[in-house]
């Protein structure tokens, strides 16, 4: 699969507004707000949330995802000593369901059976990511209102094999 990832740079801010805008589109679609009232909402929480990422993780993988070199979405991830945390994995709608986002989790499970590290995941509990993180073997072990944190730990047959 033709998939790469690159840093993210100071001329991404418009695609990773993008990017971010379509993980709100449904639950802002049931608001009565104008389309300017749409658009600050979004580039407040991006800002806020772009802020908070950099600011808590600085030293985390901050990366567009590319498929044959087109930006399809992005990937954060913040690997330490305890285990591999996606921060955020976000596919823009027109490339979903092709296999992308399947691709880029194994690349980082084969990691984390390698190093023997779990890895983790916030999903909100309504969002159509849970089940497909389920599929790849995470579980819940956390609740946090409408979040749940999903974790996936390598088996002892995965690390031999590795």
């Amino acid at each position: 699969m033709a998939i790469t990832l690159r840093d993210i740079n100071e001329e991404d801010e418009e695609l990773l507004r993008e990017i971010y805008a379509c993980t709100r589109a449904q639950e802002l679609a049931m608001v009565p707000w104008s389309d300017e009232q749409r658009e600050a909402f979004l580039r407040m929480q991006f800002d806020a949330q772009h802020l908070h990422y950099h600011s808590q993780y600085p030293e985390a993988d901050y990366k567009i995802i590319l498929h044959h070199a087109e930006p399809v979405g992005r990937l954060y991830v913040h690997r330490t000593s305890e285990g591999i945390r996606i921060m955020d994995i976000t596919i823009l709608p027109a490339f979903r369901d092709q296999g992308l986002g399947i691709w880029l989790i194994r690349e980082l499970l084969n990691e984390g059976t390698r190093l023997n590290q779990p890895m983790s995941i916030w999903v909100e509990r309504f969002n159509r990511s849970k089940s497909f993180f389920e599929r790849l073997g995470f579980s819940q072990v956390q609740e946090d209102g409408y979040n749940l944190l999903m974790e996936w730990r390598p088996s002892k047959y995965q690390i031999e094999r590795a």
